[in-house]
């Protein structure tokens, strides 16, 4: 990837909610790639405050974090609390929604003929041909959020945590291993070891690294988050990360953190349904192991 250029930050709108006030911004993430966000801050809040960097998976994109139609006009209705950055002002904490590549207001626009599996396979490919991965290229994009937010005099940057769902969440475990800055993982249903996960069941080609296997697997490299927060979810009939590679990878895991002096710091989440995030539950633990001075 390129060393980073100048941000370019650009304000295209910026509306009230009922919980607090969204912006919308685009800033740059190389020449050629421009990262749309929204920028959620609280209402009745000030100074600096706690700082989610939110991911939505596989989905129509990133107008789900705060409860938009894909036109950014009406209020929707997002299943499986896909609502992250709603769920963040809720709580008091400021939330910067970013649309990864290849997913929303970032899909392939100009190809004439395009993967019918999914918007991410393309994309995935061309990377390969230029030596980079999709996933690589998403975790740039996240360490350019992180450079925006150490342009704003209302970040504790002791407070900064990334949440993503999915594949939302595949890229957060990776910016957590590789980012300095983040100070909290919430993963939600992407955590497993590779062969019950992607090395044995069909998912998108984004969540594949060449050789990565020989030499790690995801606990390994969320291991390297340690002895930060690391909070695990996953759903009990979830059928692309079954639980029981959940929890073998956790087991991984906690050893990991437990040799980090933390071994409360990765706890496992699990949720009574399938693929989706668990905001109850999730928010429980945020609470418990990062934010209670600040959470409502």
């Amino acid at each position: 990837m390129p060393s980073p250029s100048p941000l370019h930050v650009r304000h295209l709108w910026r509306r009230v909610l009922p919980q607090g006030t969204v912006e919308k911004i685009l800033f740059r993430a190389e020449p050629g790639a421009d990262i749309p966000a929204y920028v959620c801050i609280p209402q009745g809040t000030k100074g600096r405050l706690p700082w989610m960097i939110c991911l939505q998976g596989h989905s129509t994109g990133m107008h789900n974090s705060i409860g938009l139609d894909p036109e950014e006009q009406h209020p929707i209705s997002v299943e499986g609390d896909r609502d992250f950055a709603l769920g963040c002002l809720q709580r008091g904490v400021a939330a910067l929604a970013i649309e990864q590549r290849s997913l929303g207001q970032r899909r392939e626009k100009k190809q004439q003929r395009i993967s019918y599996h999914n918007s991410c396979h393309d994309a995935a490919m061309r990377a390969l041909m230029l030596g980079r991965t999709l996933l690589g290229e998403r975790v740039y994009d996240v360490g350019r959020a992180l450079a925006y937010l150490r342009t704003r005099d209302d970040v504790d940057p002791t407070k900064i945590g990334i949440l993503g769902n999915s594949g939302g969440g595949t890229v957060a475990c990776y910016a957590a291993a590789l980012l300095p800055g983040l100070r909290l993982l919430v993963a939600s249903c992407c955590f497993c070891t590779f062969r019950d996960s992607i090395l044995s069941i069909h998912h998108c080609t984004d969540n594949y690294v060449p050789g990565l296997a020989l030499v790690a697997d995801l606990p390994d490299i969320v291991g390297l988050f340690a002895p930060n927060p690391a909070i695990i979810i996953a759903g009990k009939d979830d059928p692309i990360f079954p639980l029981h590679g959940v929890q073998e990878a956790h087991r991984k895991l906690r050893k990991i953190y437990q040799a980090a002096g933390a071994p409360g710091a990765c706890p496992l989440v699990v949720g009574p349904e399938g693929h989706r995030f668990y905001a109850e539950l999730g928010w429980r633990e945020v609470l418990r192991v990062w934010l209670s001075d600040h959470l409502r």
